[in-house]
Parts: structure tokens; C-alpha cells; sequence
């Protein structure tokens, strides 16, 4: 059986490329998709593992976990400014994941961090900030993970920040 999270993002995204429409009111989904509010991120892999899309939000913005998924699914799949939108060529290749991000908690001591456990959002006093999920291929310290949350917000090595911390619930790709 399919996870109902990651099949709700595939139905969301082969919906939308093949009709231009989106799903209104799916059914049939665990309550909790209906109830609950959180950060959510829909990531979307080619078979091959390579990255095709990536959007979320580190805080919820709808009014549950459904409507982040499916807001997210489409962004990921046809408004990830780093790709090219989907192509319904390319849709039985596609591999999803979900993931469902805990509240971000400040970071008092770097020494806690652990980059297979906890995601990061790293803050500039004016505002500027970038997010790395955890436990991700090829990001093994937090020297690396912090590194690579500066370059995607374009924040110098010596410029102040403040970290955050977060778990994830991942749903599809491991």
C-alpha cells in the first residue's frame, strides 16, 4: 500500500502537468492529514536520485498538513526556480518524499546539532535565513551543514546568525 502522504503528492503534481488543475478536496486521507498544521517539504527525485524539485515551508501557511502537501507537490514540480517545470513525459520516473518538520527550536550550543537527526534554518539579523533538511546524501558534519544553508542565502562565512533546529517526519525516499 502506498504511504497516503507521498500519494497525495504524486496525484497532486500528475493532476496538475496533465490538466492544469488542482486538486480540490481529496478524501480518503488519515484524519491527521486534515487536522493537523505543520512545515511541510515535497521533495521530487528522478529514479536516478538526482534532485527534480524541492519546496516547503519551515512553518505552516494552510490550514492543514493536506494542503501544504498539495500546495508544495505543485511548487516543487513546476515552480522550483533552480528546474525547468515537469513535463508529463517525465512523471512515471519521478520518485517523491514528504517531509513533516517539528517546530523549529533555537539552537543554544552548536555541540547538539547532529545533521542525520536535525534539520537547520540558519537567521541573519536582517532577516535572511536558509533551510537544509537532515540526514541528507553527502552532508555528514554540521561544519557542512551550515556551510550549505550560507551559500543558498548567500550569507558570508563571517556574518552572525542564529540556528534553529528541527526534526522531520519523512515520508517516501530514506
Amino acid at each position: 500500500m502506498i504511504d497516503p502522504y507521498i500519494k497525495l503528492a504524486k496525484n497532486t503534481v500528475e493532476t496538475y502537468i496533465k490538466t492544469g488543475k488542482i486538486i480540490t478536496s481529496p478524501d480518503n486521507l488519515p484524519q491527521e492529514m486534515y487536522t493537523r498544521r505543520a512545515g511541510v517539504f515535497v521533495s521530487i527525485h528522478k529514479r536516478d536520485g538526482s534532485l527534480r524539485g524541492c519546496i516547503g515551508t519551515f512553518k505552516p501557511t494552510k490550514k492543514n498538513i493536506a494542503q501544504e502537501i498539495m500546495t508544495n507537490a505543485i511548487a516543487a514540480a513546476a515552480h522550483d526556480p533552480r528546474f525547468p517545470p515537469v513535463t508529463e513525459k517525465e512523471l512515471p520516473n519521478l520518485v517523491f518524499s514528504v517531509d513533516i518538520l517539528s517546530k523549529p527550536q533555537l539552537v543554544a550550543n552548536r555541540q547538539s546539532l547532529d545533521p542525520k537527526k536535525y534539520g537547520i534554518i540558519i537567521q541573519t539579523k536582517d532577516g535572511r535565513r536558509a533551510l537544509l533538511l537532515p540526514n541528507l546524501e553527502g552532508v555528514d558534519t554540521v561544519a557542512q551543514q551550515i556551510s550549505i544553508c550560507r551559500q543558498k542565502a548567500w550569507i558570508p562565512e563571517d556574518e552572525p546568525i542564529t540556528i534553529y533546529h528541527f526534526t522531520v517526519e519523512r515520508h517516501g525516499k530514506k
